[in-house]
């Protein structure tokens, strides 16, 4: 009997699901998903409702993720807070992962290349379908900064646009990756890692940043310690975190940083950049990372590099306000090298990837920046939570 390619895959994929979890582990399919689901709509300032809403036919380019986990960004919660981008009603969470429950018939690989199928555990990046001139081997000829990112879009008619929901439609023209190999805390932590795996690499060009360089990170919130695992990862022995919360100066021992410096201990700027070059053992630092969102802290880390050294300035994603500087002082005599970051590109998400697999590796506890976990119907509470900074990373998990 003359049969068909198509009727034979047809029949092998029948006779695997028939034989379910005694061939391997149980694997969700189209069948198993729900008329409707459930999003986190931000509907007013500092306060989400649950809305239930018909889940959308998928079309040939799109993918249909059940959300696994998701963490608060603190873009997520100045929009909570004060809706800057006036995006409300909304759907927030770009920091999610989950599972492919239904796919459309053209969608074969994921953005890398790497085989798609119903069951894998997946991320989503930028959006770029109107920006093609960025792509996965673009080494950050152009800033993302101009494209779209599921939890930062308009509601429309098919709402499920954010990772705070019970499943999210990811169209088609979007990036997303299959991270199957990867545990869900480090699947949630993978889009802050992203920013920090490219402000390293930013770092990097200045030609300054060594092994043996002596850093110092200013900051130790979620991106200031993930920066020093990132160093650490890296090679970096020498790392000196500066911070004002005795708490978070022990996660930064924990991710790798070698001493740390309390500001609050100590009074004026000349007296803290004194404590920063005691740590380095009486030397000023070859390069440092400006985590924080404080123009006064900005204003301050040029007093801790030493001359020739260099500066990567991260921790303003958002306007925070000016920095008083010296030019003279500050830049032209002592030669800083100085670069900008913002968020990622796509090669930086694929590099994150392995950084992840390397820092556990390595014994560097990650997964314990994940301080709290609330389901979907608590997500006002995790963002009362992260608002009053009683923990690192907060994140929305569904069972």
């Amino acid at each position: 009997m003359d049969m068909k390619s198509a009727d034979i895959e047809k029949i092998v994929r029948q006779v695997l699901e028939s034989m379910g979890s005694s061939a391997a582990p149980a694997r969700a399919t189209s069948a198993s998903v729900p008329a409707t689901a459930r999003v986190a709509m931000l509907t007013k300032l500092e306060h989400f409702d649950l809305k239930e809403y018909p889940i959308p036919e998928i079309g040939d380019d799109d993918v249909l993720v059940k959300v696994e986990g998701c963490g608060v960004c603190g873009t997520d919660a100045h929009e909570f807070k004060r809706d800057p981008f006036g995006l409300i009603p909304v759907v927030l969470g770009h920091e999610g992962t989950g599972e492919i429950v239904k796919m459309g018939k053209n969608v074969k690989v994921d953005s890398a290349g790497k085989p798609l199928a119903i069951g894998d555990k997946v991320v989503t990046c930028m959006i770029f379908k109107d920006n093609p001139d960025i792509t996965m081997f673009d080494l950050n000829k152009q800033n993302v900064g101009g494209a779209d990112v599921y939890g930062l879009l308009p509601d429309d008619d098919k709402h499920l646009n954010g990772w705070f929901s019970d499943y999210i439609l990811v169209r088609g023209g979007s990036t997303i990756f299959n991270v199957s190999d990867l545990d869900l805390d480090s699947r949630i932590l993978i889009e802050p890692c992203a920013v920090l795996i490219h402000a390293v690499e930013r770092a990097k060009t200045t030609g300054i940043l060594r092994f043996n360089s002596r850093v110092v990170v200013q900051g130790c919130g979620p991106i200031g310690l993930i920066c020093i695992a990132v160093l650490r990862t890296l090679g970096t022995e020498n790392i000196v975190a500066v911070d004002g919360e005795a708490k978070r100066l022990e996660f930064a021992k924990l991710m790798g940083a070698t001493e740390t410096v309390n500001f609050k201990d100590h009074k004026g700027i000349e007296a803290l950049a004194g404590a920063v070059k005691d740590a380095f053992g009486g030397y000023l630092a070859d390069f440092a990372f400006q985590c924080t969102g404080s123009p006064v802290a900005h204003a301050n880390i040029y007093k801790f590099i030493r001359n020739g050294g260099g500066l990567c300035e991260l921790g303003f994603f958002i306007n925070g306000g000016d920095a008083t500087i010296n030019p003279h002082f500050d830049i032209c005599s002592k030669e800083i090298t100085t670069v900008g970051s913002w968020v990622y590109t796509l090669r930086d998400y694929a590099t994150t990837f392995d950084f992840l697999k390397r820092a556990k590796a390595i014994g560097i506890p990650l997964e314990k920046l994940i301080t709290h976990k609330y389901p979907l119907e608590k997500i006002n509470e995790a963002l009362e939570t992260n608002l009053k900074m009683e923990g690192l990373k907060i994140a929305i998990v569904n069972d």
